[in-house]
């Protein structure tokens, strides 16, 4: 069994959760989320609480036991809360600003990127740092690797867009002809 899974998950008194089948909606005070529960994984509301079970013991079913706990436990705190995630971008010249939905991003390259946002991700530009916002987690971590790789950093000087904090290994430049 899980020791993940068998955590319950609280709910917050301004959260709502209803299940359809094996459909489980989860709405709140920053929107609405839904997601299909697998056969195996039994989700059970007790009170102010969600608990995850297995319906057998198979290998599968306890290796979904953790992973839809976390899933289900991050669409109740997306709700509530709501997500962040900052990016930044190094190096001269590099810069970023938003016309409407879409992210207009000047890298070094020859034309500019316009990177399109997604529905339920909104992001604010300031600067060189890109902050985005969201309930869904695995959108918003989708969003920001996607703009990660419009130029990912590199070693010897560190320039690109990285996570605000991500650390990167730098490397020691050429020693030179004596």
């Amino acid at each position: 069994m899980s020791r993940i899974g068998k955590r319950p998950i609280p709910i917050p008194k301004d959260v709502e959760v209803k299940f359809d089948g094996d459909l489980i909606v989860v709405k709140g005070p920053k929107g609405e989320l839904k997601r299909r529960v697998h056969p195996k994984i039994r989700v059970d509301s007790k009170g102010s609480e969600l608990v995850v079970s297995v319906v057998d013991d198979t290998r599968e079913s306890r290796s979904l036991h953790g992973l839809f706990k976390v899933l289900i436990a991050n669409m109740v705190t997306g709700v509530a809360n709501g997500f962040e995630k900052v990016l930044e971008i190094v190096g001269v010249g590099y810069r970023a600003e938003m016309k409407g939905r879409t992210a207009v991003f000047s890298l070094g390259y020859s034309h500019p990127i316009n990177f399109e946002l997604p529905d339920g991700i909104d992001a604010k530009i300031e600067k060189t740092r890109v902050i985005l916002n969201g309930i869904d987690k695995e959108l918003l971590g989708m969003t920001a690797a996607k703009i990660r790789s419009l130029r990912k950093p590199e070693a010897y000087k560190g320039k690109g867009i990285k996570y605000a904090d991500e650390i990167i290994r730098r490397k020691a430049g050429k020693a030179g002809i004596k």
